[in-house]
């Protein structure tokens, strides 16, 4: 492999399509109440990417330093773990996306809300911080949330609720209630992204100290909570629609429940974790498409 090749391989582009997912959504909202603006959404978009692939720098360097990433892991191979890239190579990658992504970020604020609105500006900062540090401390340093059953919290709050309202807040510049409904849908299908990778990992991060939620909970306990994710994501849906009478604009957006549904005949049945890395590309990429079916029902 080139060396272009090898970072791509590190960036993990598969992640990238769930890590959009809220944007589109806050976006599509911007559109309906009148108020999108293509420079936000360009930049917003930039931003998030910029994040997803730092996590995924962050994860395959702080995996690797800790051993998690051994021969008894079932997903693809990593970056480190294959000896393609060095744990000093990948901190300098680190680093260089870190500060583009700020860099980004900035960019972005200053385009939302100019020099005017300092306090919401310095909030935003704040946010995309948080965010860098969010995606690095997954997996990095000995406080890594990662390994204390923390991660399906904060992919809750910056998949779901920082991407659709804090993009919609940046185009709207105030808050609807509603918002946050559709938030909740990505929250709860991005969780459910992670909770299958460690439901298909539980047994040999239980053997690497790495404590998810999954090892947390056993393979029983486990399953149940993948189906109130599903489920909470699909009310979700549903009360938004009821509520702000767009069901039959939008309803085309629950097609991607029907796969879902098929996904979680899939999940009761299962009994080899191995079998459920296929399961993570279909439920992110049913996410994505929740979204651009959403943001087309208000388009057509």
């Amino acid at each position: 492999m080139t060396p272009v090749q090898v970072w791509i391989s590190a960036a993990r582009l598969r992640t990238l399509p769930l890590s959009v997912s809220g944007i589109i959504v806050g976006s599509a909202l911007a559109y309906h109440a009148g108020v999108f603006r293509w420079d936000i959404c360009i930049l917003a978009l930039l931003a998030t990417l910029g994040f997803q692939v730092l996590s995924n720098f962050a994860n395959d360097y702080g995996d690797g330093v800790k051993g998690t990433d051994n021969h008894e892991r079932i997903g693809p191979a990593r970056a480190m773990q294959s000896g393609l890239l060095t744990a000093k190579q990948l901190k300098n990658g680190m680093i260089f996306t870190a500060t583009l992504t700020l860099l980004i970020s900035i960019a972005l604020i200053y385009t939302a809300f100019g020099w005017e609105r300092f306090l919401e500006s310095t909030l935003f900062f704040v946010l995309g911080v948080l965010a860098i540090l969010a995606a690095i401390k997954y997996t990095v340093g000995k406080g890594a949330y990662g390994y204390r059953g923390l991660g399906d919290l904060f992919v809750f709050i910056f998949f779901g609720l920082v991407a659709v309202v804090g993009s919609y807040y940046l185009y709207a510049l105030h808050l609807d209630w509603t918002v946050f409904l559709p938030a909740l849908t990505i929250g709860f299908l991005s969780i459910a992204v992670l909770n299958l990778n460690n439901m298909r990992d539980r047994l040999s991060d239980t053997r690497a100290n790495k404590n998810t939620l999954a090892v947390f909970l056993g393979a029983t306990k486990v399953k149940y909570y993948h189906y109130s994710l599903i489920l909470g994501a699909f009310l979700a849906s549903l009360l938004f629609f009821y509520l702000t009478n767009t069901f039959l604009w939008s309803a085309i957006a629950f097609v991607v429940f029907i796969p879902l549904g098929k996904h979680l005949i899939h999940v009761s049945k299962n009994e080899n974790p191995a079998l459920l890395d296929p399961e993570l590309k279909k439920v992110a990429l049913a996410t994505f498409f929740f979204s651009v079916l959403f943001t087309l029902g208000f388009l057509f």
